[in-house]
């Protein structure tokens, strides 16, 4: 969202330059470009990466740079290289021609999926694919080989201009905010003083070329013109002002109107109110609301009233500057809100009634929160589900399947705003209150969302969003509540087993932080700071740096979330992925996992976890993270060494696979039959390298080598093993249906998520859900598996509640649990290793005999009542409900079927169910002689017998 609300520089520019032209002809030699952060050279004036993507206002991705100087400057010799956020170049473009005075020169980058309209024709093509979120675009002479591309690097030889946006590893001064889909880095106002942080800010898109044109071109044709000629400040009912196109008929004339005031935003930038007739006709294509604007719009929600003033066209909504606001004395009537989506799914739909009243009844899921904690705005989906990554669900090769998902998502898809244009992100705004989100209220992404009070369908910032009729203060819960999907998820769901098997991102888990490597003189680093000016997460860290938190104080924060999420999660063995890769910081390699080890230890007890240690021979070249297990000798056992691939060409850019063979703890010298095999995998990301034009991100083809290889080293193990079962495990990088999965499925592997769990999402983004990460087994290992499950605890989280965004604002988000402990959700797989055995009629008891020596387990009777023993004794029955024997209750018959009878010497673990005085109850934890109707006690009510 922008900021505020000004006149866009280029409208200023444009201006001057007919002045300019109006005032004789000059004849301009064009000048030499040069670094010049006084505003006296060439800049970059805007970047934008989402083209063609879900919701993207234009079909491609673009660069516009400007002129603010009276002279020509010539392009020659000039370059315009982008950069993923902290890899390699995506695309170079060698410049040519020259930059008008006051002028613009458009730069087109490569298209999306295909949302949105084209460009105004540009100066010049790239190849570029840019990110949508985070980058870098260089403006350089000669060949751009001595710029550094970490850190500040402002002033730089042969650096004309460059911007970093989001988590850019370089940048002029600080990192421009990150951006989406539907908003681009524009320069304010022409000012470069070298901090893009302060330079740009995030707002919707507005392309210009050298022409001055900020659409494509058009076939010529008549302009729509009213039915009716308007004199000025003629009465004219909103719906003639609207029009059924997008440009109003009575664009620039000055018009009266009245109507129902149904929004105030005088407060939280917008500056102006929405105005409704409750006597238009819903049905006749054009909207009967509309958006009053300026320091004179002003009323009261529910007035009626009259206004007079110039309608204009700003950014796809259509107002009005009012030059008179007049109070009716007589009621036009009450506005009815929209209350079904039916007819709004296109934006021709949509634009039929912008600016108008809705309150939908139907459902709607919150399907992103990413914005949240920046905009105070979400995605919704129309309907009970989120919205599907396209080659989650579809053959990316399919191009018609890719397209139907695509259209779908186009038309479930709504914007919900805070009735604000604040960035609570900028320097300014860190001490404003978010809105919506609170500690109480996370909404989470799955979240049913219930309209309390109408919203304005409204088109804003490029895309069309629901505002509330006031700005939302708070959670906002009058306006709108959204649903716990985080009780059902406290844990995760039982999936059987006598085992269980996990895979964990842990979001760049380093316990050496960025301050121990630059005081250890290992190198140097930026951070990410909260708004008190605190280091908290590692920016950019040279050379080869940590990833993860910048101070102990943050690590600490990190690591108690990640120990909460592994503890609870019940798991036996864990596939960890980006851990720290020890042996970077002269450290054993194996220090991290160690580290992370300990901390679990010291929560569950000494001896709980244990870790893989590493492979006598590893990769020489290895990355800063790295896979690894834990796991819980209590459970398991190890069988032989972990190994890892060595050197393979495939993984020269993603971490090698790390495996090991386990078998249940109890088995004594076990054999190969009774082992299994778990490969942990972290293959190479989607946010750089090439990209093979199939819709499945950078780096495509790297991974379908990198699952090749995989598929030939875990067979070669298993052969050599003798170890049939096999599971593949980790962050894939790589969607349900695109090629690198389908290479390990082609192979004879099952995807457990997909096939046994209607594919719960790991990973949610850019408002699309989608499985990264998965656990694969081969048919033998598939015999053993009892259930699987996600546990939705990160990848649907607001990023807000994440260590790294701690006291970024004055609403503080994080928390010790286990919500948004990662980015990714773990999956759990449970394991059934120990084959069921022939029930057994149990020994017929016998008389309690004095003096006679019984052992644990020997049950007797005694007076009618049944005991059994719980260690050796000669004791009495029933002398103590403390002692040594267990009275067995005997059956009720309850209304949900046969329950035990309670006593009071009988143990009871947790989870046992009992009858007592015609009541059913469940024990909550241990309990001896605790009569279930005690208050707050270990015995919970379920029902009746």
């Amino acid at each position: 969202m922008m900021s505020n609300r000004t006149p866009h520089l280029r409208r200023a520019a444009a201006a001057a330059s007919v002045a300019a032209l109006g005032a004789g002809v000059l004849v301009i030699v064009p000048t030499a470009a040069q670094a010049a952060p006084d505003g006296t050279g060439l800049v970059i004036n805007e970047v934008f990466g989402g083209g063609g993507n879900s919701g993207a206002p234009f079909t491609n991705d673009f660069v516009e740079l400007y002129n603010p100087t009276g002279a020509e400057i010539s392009l020659e010799g000039l370059s315009l290289d982008y950069k993923s956020a902290a890899g390699g170049s995506g695309g170079t473009v060698a410049l040519q021609g020259s930059v008008a005075a006051g002028g613009y020169f458009l730069v087109q980058m490569a298209a999306g999926a295909g949302a949105g309209v084209a460009l105004p024709t540009a100066d010049q093509v790239g190849t570029a694919t840019m990110s949508a979120t985070n980058g870098r675009v260089f403006l350089y002479s000669g060949d751009g080989a001595s710029i550094p591309t970490s850190g500040n690097i402002a002033g730089a030889d042969g650096l004309i201009d460059m911007i970093g946006f989001g988590s850019a590893a370089s940048f002029e001064g600080a990192a421009a905010p990150s951006l989406s889909n539907t908003t681009s880095a524009s320069r304010t106002d022409a000012i470069d003083t070298d901090n893009n942080g302060t330079d740009f800010t995030a707002g919707t898109p507005t392309p210009t070329n050298s022409k001055g044109e900020t659409s494509a071109p058009t076939e010529p044709g008549e302009p729509e013109e009213s039915e009716t000629p308007v004199d000025p400040g003629q009465t004219v009912k909103i719906s003639e002002v609207q029009g059924t196109g997008e440009t109003s008929p009575l664009n620039g004339k000055t018009v009266t109107v009245q109507g129902v005031v149904t929004a105030d935003y005088r407060d939280g930038g917008f500056n102006g109110f929405t105005m409704q007739d409750p006597t238009g006709d819903p049905n006749d294509g054009a909207s009967d609301a509309i958006f009053i604007y300026g320091n004179s719009a002003r009323a009261e929600i529910g007035q009626s009233v009259e206004v007079t003033g110039v309608v204009s066209e700003y950014q796809g909504i259509t107002e009005i500057t009012p030059t008179a606001v007049t109070a009716l004395t007589e009621s036009l009537g009450e506005v009815t809100p929209i209350t079904s989506w039916a007819g709004l799914e296109t934006d021709a739909g949509k634009l039929a009634h912008q600016s108008e009243l809705v309150q939908f009844t139907d459902a709607f899921t919150v399907t992103d929160n990413y914005d949240a904690n920046y905009y105070g705005s979400f995605g919704l989906a129309y309907g009970e589900n989120t919205l599907r990554q396209p080659t989650e669900v579809a053959d990316p090769h399919d191009a018609d399947a890719i397209k139907a998902v695509e259209d779908a998502n186009a038309a479930a898809l709504i914007l919900l705003d805070d009735g604000r244009s604040t960035n609570f992100n900028s320097a300014s705004n860190k001490g404003t209150p978010l809105s919506y989100l609170t500690p109480e209220n996370p909404v989470t992404v799955g979240s049913a969302v219930t309209f309390n009070q109408p919203f304005v369908l409204d088109y804003r910032y490029g895309a069309w969003q629901l505002e509330p009729t006031l700005p939302i203060t708070g959670a906002g819960t009058e306006h709108v509540s959204f649903s716990d999907v985080r009780a059902d998820n406290a844990a995760p769901q039982e999936v059987g087993g006598d085992i269980t098997i996990a895979t964990f991102n842990v979001l760049n888990y380093f316990p050496t932080t960025a301050a121990e490597f630059v005081d250890s003189g290992l190198g140097t680093c930026t951070t990410y700071n909260d708004r008190a000016g605190t280091p908290i997460g590692a920016n950019s860290c040279n050379p080869n740096g940590p990833r993860g938190a910048a101070t102990t104080e943050s690590f600490d924060r990190q690591e108690a979330k990640i120990v909460n999420a592994i503890t609870t999660s019940g798991a036996s063995i864990i596939s960890l992925e980006e851990i720290e890769n020890s042996i970077h910081y002269n450290k054993d390699r194996d220090f991290a996992v160690s580290t992370l080890v300990d901390a679990l230890n010291e929560v569950e007890g000494a001896g709980t976890w244990d870790f893989v240690k590493s492979p006598a021979e590893v990769p020489s070249d290895e990355d800063v993270i790295r896979n690894a297990f834990i796991y819980r000798p209590a459970d398991v056992q190890l069988v032989g060494d972990s190994q890892i691939l060595i050197d393979d060409p495939a993984f020269g850019n993603a971490r090698e696979p790390l495996v090991q063979a386990f078998a249940a703890a109890d088995v004594e010298e076990p054999t190969a039959e009774d082992a299994f095999l778990v490969a942990t995998n972290h293959f190479k990301s989607k946010g750089c390298g090439s990209d093979d034009g199939t819709g499945q991100g950078n780096s495509n083809p790297d991974r379908v080598a990198q699952a090749n290889a995989l598929v030939s080293f875990v067979d070669e193990i298993s052969t050599e093993s003798g170890i049939d079962s096999v599971f593949l495990a980790g962050d894939f990088n790589a969607y349900t249906a695109e090629d690198p999965i389908v290479v390990l499925t082609d192979a004879g592997y099952i995807d457990l998520n997909a096939e046994l769990n209607d594919g719960e999402p790991t990973y949610n983004y850019d408002g699309l859900d989608g499985s990264l990460d998965h656990v694969l087994a081969n048919e033998a290992a598939l015999e053993l598996v009892s259930g699987v499950d996600v546990w939705q605890i990160n990848g649907q989280e607001q990023v807000g509640f994440e260590y790294s965004r701690y006291n970024y604002n004055a609403t503080i988000l994080y928390d010790d649990s286990v919500y948004r402990a990662s980015d990714h959700n773990p999956i759990i797989v449970g394991l059934d290793l120990v084959a069921d055995e022939e029930p057994t009629e149990p020994e017929p008891a016998v008389e309690w005999q004095r003096g006679e020596v019984y052992d644990e387990g020997d049950v007797v009777t005694y007076h009618g009542a049944t005991f059994v023993a719980q260690w050796w004794t000669t004791d009495k029955p029933g002398t103590s409900p403390w002692g040594s024997w267990m009275e067995q209750g005997a059956s009720v018959a309850c209304v949900a079927g046969q329950e035990t009878e309670w006593t009071a010497s009988q143990v009871y673990t947790g989870g046992e169910h009992v009858a007592y005085k015609g009541d059913v109850y469940e024990a909550q934890w241990w309990s001896r002689n605790e009569v279930p109707k005690k208050p707050h006690g270990a015995w919970t009510k379920l029902g009746s017998c």
